[in-house]
């Protein structure tokens, strides 16, 4: 049996969150749009991107004037941490704990907030 985790982020603007996700992650767009995107990695989808504004026809699955992701973190495990984190200087993203080992995981570690302010962390391999 195969399980992917599918994660989906409402956010306000889905042009924009592809662009900041695809320049941090080093990956692609894979659906494109207003509405709907898939950000890919090869041939992986690794984060939906929905617009607030668009119910389509599942409806809103929360308060768009809440704030977003109580409790949830958006994680990503890369190879190329380093790069990684060059990429969110160069995004000028708010950055909410600098790179770190993380002595529990033993992996290096940056926790972002991406525009709409969903927790990010970028995470290296296993040392």
């Amino acid at each position: 049996m195969t399980i992917k985790a599918q994660p989906l982020l409402y956010v306000r603007d889905v042009p924009a969150s592809s662009a900041w996700y695809c320049a941090l992650l080093g990956a692609t767009s894979g659906h494109g749009g207003d509405e709907y995107e898939r950000v890919m990695s090869g041939n992986d989808f690794i984060l939906q991107l929905h617009s607030w504004d668009d119910d389509h026809h599942h409806g809103t699955p929360g308060d768009p004037d809440a704030a977003v992701g109580n409790g949830v973190i958006a994680w990503f495990a890369l190879d190329d941490f380093d790069a990684a984190v060059t990429r969110a200087t160069t995004l000028q993203a708010t950055v909410v704990r600098a790179p770190h080992r993380n002595p529990n995981a033993n992996q290096m570690e940056i926790w972002l907030r991406d525009p709409d302010g969903y927790l990010v962390v970028i995470a290296g391999p296993p040392a």
